[in-house]
C-alpha cells in the first residue's frame, strides 16, 4: 500500500481514522546509514555511539531491524501525541485489515482523554459490546498491567490478538470500583449502516444507524437513501451514537445528502492555512425534518457530520456532547511500515474547532446507566416524539 492517507480517530482494537486518500507519496526512512538521510542541523553522534556501544557490549543477541523500529517508535513517542505513531510492517498489515473493514480483535474504539485510556465506543455485536463495555469506561489495566503510562499504540498491541484468544481488561466506570472483564477476541465484521422505520401515531419515521465510516459505508448509505425516498417518511433520525469515525470522504458524502451545497468541514493546517471541503453531490434528503443523535462515543468523522448539520441549521442535534476528536493524521507508507503524523485539525463550517471541544447538542438528553441496563433509550424516544408531532 504505497501512498498517504489522512486520519482523525482510532478504531477497533487498533487504530483507524478519518481517512482521505490524497495521492501516492513515497518517502524514505529518515536514517538509512551513518552518512546519508540525516537532517543537516542535527548531530547523530549520540545515536550511533549508543548503537555501537550496544553492538560491542550487550551480552545478548541483537536484532538490528527491531532496534531500528524501536528507534523510530521512540522518536514518535517523544512528541507526546497519542495519534502520531510508527507502525512496523506487522502492525501495518493488521492496520490495513482494519481499514478494509475486517480484523481480529474485540471491536472496541479506544482513546486518551484527560490523560487516561478510555473506551470511545464498542461496536454493536462485538466481544466488547457483548461484555457490556461502554463509552467513557476507563481502562485501568490490560492483562493486569497498569495503563497509566501506555500510549494508544502500546495499549492497542496488548488488546488485539488472534481470534479465540482472551484479554482481560480492568475497567472503572464512573466512581464504581474497578472490575475485570475477560473478552474473547473474534473476527470483527460490522455492517456499518442499518435502516428501520418507527411508527409514531400516524407518522412514519426513518432511523438510520451508522456504526462507523468504512470504505463501503457510502454505498450502503446510498441504498438507505433510495429506500427512504421510496417510503417517504415524515422525518429522519441519523443515529451516530458510539460511531468512532472512519473514512473522511464517507463523512463528506453522507453529510452532502442532507445539505443543499456549501461547506461541510474545514481543515486547518499547522501554519494556519484553511481548506474548505464542500458537498460532494446534490443532496436528496435536504427537505426532510432531521435529528442527529450523538453521545460521548461519537468521534471524528461522526463529529464532522454532526458539526455540519448543526452549523448549517439543517437539523437538530440531540443527546450528549461528542468525544472531541478533531485532529487530522496523515499516514505515510515507508519502506518498512507506516508513519502516522498529526498534521492539521478539523473545524466546523463556522470555523469552530472540534478537537477537545466536541459537538454540543441542541437538545441535551442523557442515557443513564439504569436506562442502559433496562433496555430503555430516552434519546431515541425524544427524537421520535419531536419528529412525530
Amino acid at each position: 500500500m504505497a501512498g498517504s492517507f489522512i486520519f482523525g480517530l482510532l478504531l477497533g482494537s487498533g487504530n483507524l481514522g478519518n481517512i482521505r486518500q490524497i495521492g501516492p507519496i513515497q518517502i524514505k526512512p529518515a536514517i538509512l546509514n551513518q552518512d546519508s538521510g540525516k537532517p543537516q542541523n542535527i548531530d547523530f553522534k549520540l545515536f550511533w555511539d549508543a548503537w555501537n556501544m550496544l553492538e560491542n557490549k550487550y551480552v545478548g543477541s541483537l536484532d538490528y531491524q527491531k532496534m531500528l523500529y524501536g528507534a523510530v517508535k521512540g522518536m514518535t513517542d517523544s512528541l507526546e501525541d497519542p495519534y502520531t505513531i510508527y507502525l512496523n510492517p506487522e502492525e501495518s498489515k493488521q492496520f490495513q485489515e482494519e481499514i478494509d473493514g475486517s480484523f481480529s480483535g474485540v471491536g472496541m474504539e479506544i482513546g486518551i482523554k484527560n490523560g487516561e485510556l478510555v473506551v470511545i465506543s464498542a461496536l454493536p455485536g462485538t466481544p466488547a459490546d457483548k461484555a457490556g463495555l461502554r463509552s467513557k469506561d476507563k481502562i485501568i489495566k490490560i492483562n493486569g498491567e497498569e495503563t497509566q503510562i501506555m500510549t494508544i499504540d502500546q495499549a492497542t498491541e496488548k488488546i488485539k490478538g488472534p481470534k479465540d484468544t482472551e484479554v482481560t481488561l480492568t475497567i472503572q466506570r464512573g466512581k464504581d470500583a474497578p472490575k475485570d472483564y475477560k473478552l474473547k477476541r473474534d473476527t470483527i465484521n460490522v455492517n456499518s449502516v442499518k435502516t428501520e422505520y418507527e411508527k409514531v401515531g400516524n407518522s412514519k419515521i426513518a432511523i438510520i444507524k451508522i456504526t462507523r465510516f468504512e470504505q463501503t459505508t457510502p454505498d450502503s448509505f446510498n441504498k438507505a437513501v433510495e429506500d427512504i425516498l421510496m417510503n417517504q417518511p415524515k422525518g429522519i433520525i441519523l443515529d451516530l451514537r458510539g460511531n468512532p469515525g472512519g473514512y473522511f470522504t464517507g463523512a463528506v458524502d453522507i453529510a452532502s445528502e442532507f445539505l443543499d451545497g456549501g461547506i461541510v468541514v474545514i481543515e486547518e493546517s499547522k501554519n494556519g492555512n484553511r481548506k474548505s471541503f464542500k458537498t460532494s453531490k446534490k443532496g436528496r434528503l435536504t427537505k426532510n425534518p432531521l435529528i442527529v443523535l450523538i453521545d460521548e462515543g461519537s468521534a471524528s468523522a461522526s463529529e464532522i457530520v454532526a458539526g455540519a448539520i448543526k452549523d448549517r441549521n439543517r437539523g437538530k442535534i440531540l443527546g450528549q456532547k461528542s468525544f472531541g476528536k478533531g485532529l487530522v493524521q496523515q499516514v505515510f507508507d515507508l519502506d518498512k511500515g507506516f508513519l502516522k503524523i498529526t498534521i492539521s485539525k478539523w473545524l466546523t463550517p463556522s470555523g469552530k474547532s472540534i478537537n477537545k471541544a466536541g459537538i454540543e447538542p441542541d437538545i441535551k438528553k442523557e442515557l443513564t446507566e439504569a436506562d442502559y441496563n433496562n433496555g430503555k433509550d430516552p434519546q431515541l424516544d425524544e427524537a421520535l416524539k419531536i419528529l412525530g408531532e
